[in-house]
């Protein structure tokens, strides 16, 4: 078997889409990311990278709070179109229904399947454009039909996720077994 040499990239498959919400001069602002990852389980906290001169950082370094929304396969244009567009161009106040929980700067979006609302806990600049922002969840919002057994479900969520490099949208596929279960004897 013969590797190909590639160009050094991010070729991390596949990358959560979120849409991250802050207040930004008291206008509520949304943005897509697909550079979102777990940091800590306990307490829970997220990271979400943006490039330094995306407007919704403006918002997020002010009030230290953003929120963290998923949407659905059903959302995809909308998702794109935020993402496509700056706050600092046009408004994206209206493009969807809002609601906040306890942090009253992190606007969430009621159309998406799941929300988190998180407080900024550390900014790191990566020195290449981009601001590592990594927040605290608050609290997680979830209509009841997205559940199972009160736990979030990939199932009845069905996420957007991004492949990189192809630029392109993709849906969550069949599940093919148990973590921390199916590789229990493997030898």
């Amino acid at each position: 078997m013969s590797k190909n040499k590639l160009k050094p990239g991010t070729y991390i498959f596949p990358l959560p889409i979120v849409i991250v919400g802050a207040k930004i001069e008291d206008k509520v602002n949304f943005m897509t990311v697909a550079w979102c990852s777990v940091v800590e389980i306990d307490p829970p906290m997220l990271s979400i990278s943006v490039s330094k001169n995306h407007h919704t950082n403006v918002g997020i370094r002010k009030n230290k709070t953003f929120s963290v929304n998923i949407p659905s396969e059903d959302l995809v244009k909308a998702t794109d179109f935020i993402g496509m567009k700056s706050g600092a161009e046009i408004d994206k106040s209206t493009i969807f229904e809002v609601f906040y929980g306890e942090l009253q700067n992190a606007p969430m979006i009621i159309e998406a399947v799941l929300n988190m609302e998180c407080e900024v806990m550390n900014t790191i600049d990566t020195g290449k454009g981009h601001e590592i922002f990594i927040g605290q969840v608050i609290n997680a919002y979830a209509d009841k039909k997205y559940l199972t057994n009160g736990i979030p479900d990939i199932s009845k969520i069905k996420p957007l996720i991004y492949a990189t490099g192809q630029k392109s949208y993709w849906k969550v596929g069949e599940k093919i077994g148990n973590a921390w279960n199916i590789g229990r004897n493997y030898r």
